[in-house]
């Protein structure tokens, strides 16, 4: 992998060209930069991966399905997948009352945010985040909800969630009264995280297969998983600049920190994915598709086989954008462990084992750790 990682070293002058830096929990991580202009996908350079096989009861289609998986998170670690299961009708209704909230007033919309921002719940004001702490403050405004097993049409009895993970659970803090200007916004929501809650453990089960592991070998940590629901707004170029001067519209350069990201993006467009010869390329937006990032932890536990996506969002058109991601974890109680099927010829592993709140955790201070050093720089 053209990746490298340092950890207690000066942080390094403000991008050099060629070199893109990123922040990561093991430290500051570098990837090779062609001075190209962003360039449309060639065609099957992000592959359309048809996923309906994997609620099938035929296992030979579902390893079919695994084995295209396994293809796209070695390469670039991104890939569409098309006959989801998320029915039309539900993204429509998230992504209709998701514009009707993010028009609302600055001051309407603040009434939805949490006071505990570190719960990552509620709303999210334009300039409050900067994903890559080498690039400028995000654009977006964003809605976050949360798993919660009161939701989970799995969970037989609530009596029977272990304590060690109700402590991870931060969906009662969602501010929702602050979203009654908006009608049918909160259950649109929740039934987008409900479908995508099938949806992402089924996928696990199709890379668990991907992996030569058996299919159920995530099922457990998946079974109160770190599950967002993020609904995003990218304002209009001209309304961008006016809120911020000269600033790009969008969201930076970056690696997701979970285990996997399903994405759906209006036809706007503005996903750019990093591909690994260092050229921007655009992730169009495809009728019917989801797309799906490999992130962070997913290639620690593959021992660096699968390919964390570096991608970032760019609205450059005059018209605004929505974008609604499923970011994936394991339960915040689980641990994640580098598979045995990745292990070196050796039997080395590149990882220690990590629980996931220690994973998220070291995310978090390694973004405030890296701010200071630039600040100082």
């Amino acid at each position: 992998m053209a990746t490298t990682t340092t950890t207690g070293s000066p942080v390094p002058s403000r991008d050099k060209p060629g070199v893109l830096k990123l922040a990561s929990p093991n430290g500051i991580v570098t990837k090779p930069l062609l001075p190209h202009p962003p360039r449309d996908a060639r065609p099957g350079e992000i592959p359309i991966i048809d996923i309906s096989a994997i609620f099938a009861n035929d296992l030979t289609q579902r390893q079919a399905v695994a084995s295209q998986i396994h293809k796209a998170a070695t390469s670039n670690g991104v890939f569409y997948i098309s006959n989801h299961g998320i029915p039309e009708q539900v993204i429509a209704d998230v992504y209709n009352s998701g514009l009707h909230f993010f028009r609302q007033d600055l001051e309407t919309k603040l009434n939805a945010r949490s006071p505990n921002t570190n719960s990552f719940v509620g709303y999210f004001p334009p300039l409050s985040m900067k994903i890559n702490p080498f690039e400028g403050k995000d654009l977006k405004e964003m809605f976050i909800s949360r798993y919660d097993p009161s939701l989970d049409k799995t969970i037989t009895s609530l009596d029977n969630v272990p304590e060690v993970a109700r402590k991870h659970f931060h969906y009662k803090e969602i501010p929702w009264e602050g979203t009654s200007t908006v009608p049918g916004f909160k259950s649109a929501m929740i039934k987008y995280l409900q479908a995508g809650l099938g949806l992402t453990r089924a996928l696990m089960r199709s890379i668990a297969l991907s992996l030569s592991l058996s299919e159920d070998y995530f099922d457990e940590k998946m079974r109160y998983p770190n599950l967002l629901t993020n609904i995003n707004y990218y304002p209009a170029m001209e309304q961008a600049r006016s809120a911020a001067g000269a600033q790009v519209p969008g969201f930076g350069s970056h690696t997701d920190f979970q285990v996997i990201t399903v994405l759906w993006q209006d036809s706007v467009g503005g996903l750019q994915v990093l591909n690994n010869e260092g050229e921007w390329i655009h992730a169009m937006p495809i009728e019917g598709t989801l797309i799906v990032n490999v992130a962070d932890l997913l290639q620690r536990i593959t021992n660096d086989v699968y390919v964390s996506t570096v991608h970032r969002a760019i609205n450059t058109s005059a018209k605004e954008r929505i974008s609604i991601t499923i970011p994936t974890s394991f339960g915040g109680h689980e641990t994640a462990q580098v598979v045995e099927t990745c292990f070196g010829p050796d039997g080395s592993k590149k990882y220690e084992d990590v629980t996931i709140e220690q994973w998220s955790t070291k995310r978090l201070e390694a973004m405030i750790r890296i701010e200071s050093q630039i600040q100082a720089a």
